[in-house]
């Protein structure tokens, strides 16, 4: 007699009995989290409020960040990280989301193999060896092809925060696109259409809330990148001024939080500052998020009228 047959129902005796207990403990870890981030917020604001008291908001919003002198400018720097965020979407986007469809529709099964966790090993590199390579190749590359002053620029951060959003779009975008249904790709085929046609009208729109929800966490690492940009653009506090802004040197949010939180004096004005840049920080994280989750919803509604 064969011993080592499963047994159904101690098995689902098991599970019975701990199921009074992994519940509240799966619930307790989800209001975990929303707990957390509630914290973080409640330190942040008890830390950084105090610099809305102690420095004017024409001294706030000035175009100067110098704290020696006093002056706090925050426009430098939320311009700065707007426009590397700006640059590392308009790179990654596009060689992400098409890099996914390669994946998922086009490359037969054992390039997908080799692939995808060669992405995954990619998004898992330290942000300062890609600090290292863009001070020592990407800068100096950049320097003598566009004839630049210096390669330690915007276009620099952009690139390399780019490569760093990739392969977080490309798992996420690939992973939304092979969950849609196999009859969507058969039906369309069925009536004529082609390969190309079938992958751009009928698969990527099937998994636009899965591929916008991979550019927007792309978009939110590039948000929060510090060393790498840090590093490779330049940490000039000049406010951007067009395009030509992506050829010289700025300074971003975090790179500013990095380089000088550990200098500061503990309850000074430039510490509050710097809290104060953290929570503006966090509240454009929010907002990029809720954004995302609200347009998902809406258009996850929208398909079932439609089915319905």
């Amino acid at each position: 007699m064969d011993t080592t047959a499963p047994r159904p129902r101690k098995r689902l005796a098991i599970f019975r009995t701990a199921d009074p207990v992994l519940t509240p403990l799966i619930k307790a870890c989800g209001y975990s989290a929303i707990l957390f981030v509630i914290m973080i917020f409640v330190f942040l604001w008890s830390e950084g409020f105090a610099a809305l008291g102690e420095v004017s908001l024409k001294n706030l919003f000035s175009a100067r960040w110098y704290p020696i002198e006093e002056y706090f400018g925050l426009l430098p720097l939320i311009g700065g990280s707007l426009l590397v965020t700006l640059g590392a979407a308009l790179f990654a986007v596009p060689i992400g989301v098409l890099t996914a469809v390669y994946i998922s529709e086009v490359a037969p099964r054992w390039m997908r193999e080799v692939l995808k966790p060669v992405i995954e090993i990619l998004g898992g590199l330290p942000s300062v060896v890609l600090g290292f390579l863009g001070i020592l190749v990407l800068a100096p590359f950049l320097r003598k092809l566009l004839d630049l002053p210096t390669g330690l620029t915007a276009l620099a951060g952009s690139i390399l925060l780019g490569a760093i959003s990739i392969p977080t779009i490309v798992s996420i975008a690939e992973d939304a696109l092979d969950a849609v249904p196999r009859s969507y790709r058969d039906a369309s085929l069925a009536i004529g259409a082609t390969r190309w046609q079938t992958i751009w009208r009928v698969t990527l729109p099937a998994a636009r809330s899965g591929v916008f929800t991979a550019i927007m966490l792309g978009i939110g690492r590039a948000i929060g990148e510090t060393m790498t940009v840090m590093m490779v653009s330049g940490n000039a506090a000049v406010l951007p001024s067009g395009l030509r802004a992506l050829f010289e040197p700025v300074r971003t949010m975090t790179a500013t939080i990095a380089a000088e939180m550990g200098e500061v004096a503990t309850g000074s004005v430039h510490y509050h500052v710097l809290f104060l840049i953290g929570i503006i920080l966090f509240l454009i994280s929010l907002v990029v998020n809720v954004s995302a989750s609200l347009l998902i919803q809406r258009k996850q509604k929208r398909s079932e009228r439609v089915l319905s």
